[in-house]
């Protein structure tokens, strides 16, 4: 056994007896990354069609966030918000200009932002709405992902999550997603906000139809409702626009943001709207002692300066069509649906072929990287630098898994969207 092999299993053994077991990974070890490509402690490269969920966009290791990181760096990375630093105002301004809104709260992780606007959601229901104290109601939708905090868990319906963390946050009420109509009619005079994801991540890549965001945009504006829009995973270039709402012309009061922000490098989430909702907030009512620290601010400033040419998006929504295009062009030899927009996309495996689990394993071996949900769905969310024939690679390599394992469960071929299964008989 090689020195290189021996060492990836000691790092798998060693996580495996000292990590908590919250996590199911595949069993690669990276080492390096660059662009939309990773290294293993073997040597082995792999294309990341993952980017780490979309915190990724920009690839690993791109020359200007580890530029802008290095630097800071070498100046100062933390005064917690008892201080004034000198990143933190170009960071949040380009942040607000970017997003057309005029304030920022700068917070870590995407759960993060999530729990900072359910908070800034109801104080500002009691604060200038003036719903009856501590009635507040915000209104999600069945297959949502927030977060895994025990409030955010509390308005999800994916027991997984759920199962034995209660008691569960009141406050909440859940609706069948991509339907307006019920949407509508959850709300009543304690309502305060509702908080969608425009396109839902967790759940598949699961599109709604195109005008139910506008409809939410109608409907809580009549209501005098706050539209929050959870673009943790969606926005900041996923989807071939900054937000996934730019793609249905809608802007909500509130952008929940995350992932992408920090470049890969620092964990940097904010939520950002106008300041007649988020300047409810008072001194000492919400915080975060790495919130809007100078290396999440410097690194953040960078991402924006990357999407604000416009580049990154065109990239994304021009590279998207051609992974949508090709995906689909599967549809009927091994995969059933495909979903998304942009550089996002979610393909359900026809179970008779597989699970989920055994194409990303395949897939693995065949040097792509992506991850599965739900059973037999899988995610590609590659960085939006990836290249063409990068992407052509991944189709290849995942019709060519496909065949392996429709041969191996004993038929010629997939089974067909609509077509009875036939017993593969032992």
């Amino acid at each position: 056994m090689s020195a290189t092999v021996d060492a990836g299993e000691t790092f798998l053994a060693q996580e495996d007896a000292h990590a908590a077991h919250n996590y199911h990974p595949l069993e690669v070890v990276v080492e390096r990354g660059d662009g939309a490509w990773v290294t293993d402690v073997s040597g082995r490269r792999y294309l990341d069609c993952l980017a780490a969920y979309s915190a990724v966009n920009f690839g690993h290791g791109h020359p200007a966030l580890v530029q802008a990181a290095k630097d800071q760096l070498d100046r100062i990375t933390l005064t917690s918000r008892a201080f004034h630093n000198d990143r933190l105002g170009p960071f949040v301004t380009a942040l607000a200009e970017l997003a057309g809104k005029d304030m920022v709260l700068p917070m870590n992780t995407g759960a993060e932002a999530v729990e900072s606007g359910i908070k800034v959601a109801r104080a500002w229901g009691y604060r200038v709405k003036g719903v009856v104290p501590n009635q507040a109601k915000i209104v999600v939708a069945d297959g949502n992902f927030h977060g895994r905090t025990t409030t955010i868990i509390s308005f999800s319906n994916d027991e997984q999550a759920r199962a034995d963390f209660g008691p569960f946050t009141p406050g909440f009420v859940s609706v069948p997603y991509g339907d307006a109509v019920a949407l509508e009619a959850a709300i009543d005079e304690n309502t305060v906000a509702v908080l969608i994801e425009p396109i839902q991540g967790e759940a598949g890549i699961v599109v709604p139809p195109v005008d139910y965001l506008p409809a939410i945009r109608e409907i809580t504006t009549r209501h005098n409702v706050l539209f929050i829009a959870d673009e943790i995973q969606s926005g900041l270039g996923r989807t071939g626009a900054t937000f996934q709402c730019d793609n249905v012309g809608v802007v909500p009061d509130l952008y929940l943001l995350g992932k992408a922000l920090g470049g890969g490098i620092v964990p940097v989430s904010a939520v950002v709207g106008n300041r007649d909702i988020l300047g409810v907030l008072r001194p000492g009512e919400h915080g975060s002692t790495f919130g809007g620290n100078p290396l999440a601010a410097a690194v953040g400033l960078a991402v924006v300066e990357l999407l604000a040419t416009g580049e990154m998006q065109e990239r994304a929504r021009m590279l998207g069509a051609r992974l949508q295009g090709g995906l689909r062009s599967l549809i009927g030899r091994g995969v059933l649906e495909v979903r998304g927009a942009g550089l996002w996309a979610g393909v359900d495996v026809d179970p008779a072929v597989g699970t989920g689990r055994a194409v990303c394993e395949a897939l693995m071996q065949r040097g792509v990287l992506v991850k599965d949900t739900h059973g037999s769905t899988i995610r590609f969310a590659p960085p939006i630098v990836v290249s063409a024939d990068d992407l052509d690679f991944a189709v290849e390599q995942l019709a060519a898994v496909l065949e392996e394992l429709a041969q191996r469960s004993g038929r010629s071929r997939p089974v067909r969207k609509g077509e009875a299964p036939v017993p593969s008989g032992d």
